[in-house]
């Protein structure tokens, strides 16, 4: 695993009309001939992902979608996955095109954008074709505006210059630990072996956190639930930090001390990607289950389910023993993340390890205006036990820290 994961990278999403060149201005951002490039408009039918390295941002993966103006039955399937496109967006360069006069449509998707809180950065293309006056756009528009030929590379680096200074400094938090942690701390991972996990590899966030407890000179020690016990025993001094796969919370929470702290990956991965807060407070929610009732469990990854998949046996049957009955259990996988969530009584996320940061808020921010909690599965575990104050302190705490801070400014 010596790539950036996607859900890590910066998402630069390229919006406009058909044919108005957005899969030329890619392949000449990128220097690739990465998107299909054709003068009949709506070539490109699903958005088409690009992983690059843009510097000095690092690395950002550009998404091609399909024509905003695009039509029939299949061009509204499109346009609805243009619009998924946009919740998880970071910044968008809205593609204008000089042949057109009216831009009500650039206007209308503009104010999604803005909606989801999205940096813009306007793009004229094909001035080498036919150049216009850019300022009845900018009185029009309220973001900048460049002007550029992706066919001639005509201000591609200027264009490249506008996504840094505009791209969101917060589209993904530092350190997943870095800032609870002080150097040498010992960290143990509890890392369960068993029919779920994947043959001679780990899980990605599993990996990512022993990567981010080494960047912060810490010394990650990793164990299954089966040696804990005697891993303990054998360290001269109590661990600071004790991270486990949710699953075995029960028998990892009755080892580990009291006084030492205890988290999950899970737990770790709704704060790198989400709200701990608002996830802590939605898993309170499960005492308020009664039989009959629809719940929303969201997968972002796919994956083909074994025995006791986390998802589709034991966290339903956790929720059903929870709410004394049987409930009308609703699975979704990838990126399908319903409009209307009104039905729903509980939504059970995963990790969202394969997510990215902005497209994570933007699934907290939908549940919590139309009233729905929304938690993880690790918390789901862990309030289950009894330990969910006890597994989020570290970073609750942190948070309160943090709003303290800015409110006495």
């Amino acid at each position: 695993m010596n790539d950036t994961p996607r859900g890590n990278r910066l998402h630069i999403g390229l919006f406009g009309r058909r044919n108005a060149g957005k899969s030329s201005l890619i392949n000449a951002i990128t220097g690739q001939e990465t998107a299909l490039v054709s003068d009949f408009p709506g070539t490109t039918t699903d958005p088409v992902y690009k992983a690059m390295e843009l510097l000095p941002i690092g690395p950002v993966v550009f998404i091609d979608t399909a024509g905003l103006d695009d039509t029939g039955s299949l061009g509204e399937l499109r346009i609805k996955k243009t619009l998924q496109v946009m919740d998880k967006t970071d910044i968008a360069l809205m593609v204008f095109s000089a042949e057109y006069s009216d831009f009500d449509l650039e206007k209308k998707w503009c104010n999604e954008l803005i909606k989801r809180n999205v940096p813009i950065i306007g793009v004229v293309n094909k001035i080498d074709e036919r150049d216009i006056d850019i300022t009845e756009l900018e009185k029009n528009f309220d973001f900048p505006f460049i002007k550029v030929s992706a066919d001639k590379r005509i201000n591609i680096g200027k264009l490249k210059e506008m996504i840094q200074e505009n791209a969101p400094f917060d589209f993904e938090l530092s350190t997943l630990l870095g800032d609870i942690l002080t150097p040498k701390s010992i960290v143990i991972l509890v890392m369960p072996q068993d029919i779920q996990a994947p043959k001679n590899r780990l899980i990605l966030p599993q990996v990512q956190t022993i990567r981010d407890i080494l960047d912060n000179n810490c010394m990650a020690l990793a164990v299954k639930e089966t040696e804990l016990r005697e891993l303990l025993a054998s360290l001269k001094r109590k661990p600071d930090l004790v991270i486990t796969d949710s699953q075995v919370f029960n028998i990892v929470s009755k080892i580990v001390p009291e006084d030492v702290p205890l988290t999950s990956f899970s737990i770790i991965m709704s704060r790198y990607k989400g709200e701990v807060g608002v996830m802590a407070m939605g898993a309170k929610a499960i005492d308020e289950l009664k039989p009959g009732d629809k719940v929303l469990i969201e997968e972002a990854c796919t994956h083909h389910p074994l025995k006791n998949d986390i998802g589709r046996q034991k966290l339903p049957a956790l929720l059903e023993s929870k709410a004394g009955g049987k409930l009308d259990i609703e699975i979704k996988i990838g990126q399908d993340f319903p409009e209307d969530l009104t039905p729903y009584s509980l939504i059970l996320h995963c990790g969202a390890c394969m997510l990215n940061r902005k497209q994570m808020i933007t699934r907290i921010i939908r549940a919590t205006e139309q009233g729905i909690p929304i938690t993880n599965y690790g918390m789901a575990f862990a309030h289950a036990q009894g330990i969910l104050d006890r597994t989020t302190c570290m970073f609750t705490a942190k948070e309160k820290n943090k709003q303290t801070a800015i409110e006495t400014m």
